[in-house]
């Protein structure tokens, strides 16, 4: 029995759960895409969009080759894109800076656990999606959706490995934001520069 359960711990570790999906262009690799901003959102305000933009930012940030505008230069040209679709704050955003594409967020669900994170009453669920404007073209040329609602391990057996890598905890909105963004972020990474070198 001992020698059974870190094989079982093994392959329900390895068992992902479907929470991402991402779309490209057959051309992304050849459009040479290396300097990138990331489109603040319209308001202020809104904190789910906020910390949407702020991870989607970092966790660009962690990789290499491409270059990513920093915050600073964006926040000094952001009066200038305040108003219009996103598809025009973002071209409009990636000329002002230099950027050969532009990263938007769009929060669809972001919803705060309710209790703690050894119990909840209510699990911390998230929706997102987020865009990868050529900046030249004005077209999407990636887009990848996240969206999960953490469950109990009773629900789902097979997620028993996401389960332990969280600490074994209910995570809050935002980290599972996190999660998510990490995740997209490192797939278009991939996609850019499997190719390029």
């Amino acid at each position: 029995m001992w020698k059974l359960a870190p094989l079982l711990f093994l392959l329900f570790s390895c068992a992902l759960p479907g929470n991402f999906q991402s779309r490209y262009s057959e051309d992304l690799d050849r459009r040479n895409i290396r300097r990138i901003a990331v489109l603040p959102p319209a308001a202020k305000d809104d904190e789910p969009a906020v910390v949407l933009s702020n991870h989607i930012y970092s966790a660009m940030a962690a990789f290499p080759q491409w270059q990513i505008v920093s915050e600073r230069e964006v926040r000094e040209v952001v009066p200038d894109i305040s108003k219009g679709t996103e598809a025009a704050r973002a071209k409009k955003l990636g000329e002002l800076v230099h950027a050969d594409a532009v990263a938007s967020g769009k929060v669809l669900r972001y919803r705060e656990r309710v209790g703690e994170e050894w119990g909840v009453k209510s699990p911390a669920s998230v929706s997102f999606v987020i865009d990868l404007w050529d900046v030249r073209r004005g077209d999407i040329v990636w887009s990848g959706r996240f969206e999960e609602t953490q469950r109990p391990l009773s629900e789902n057996i097979f997620a028993l490995g996401g389960f332990a890598q969280r600490g074994a905890r209910w995570l809050k909105a935002e980290e599972l934001t996190l999660e998510g963004v990490k995740t997209a972020v490192a797939e278009l990474h991939q996609i850019l520069y499997r190719r390029q070198g």
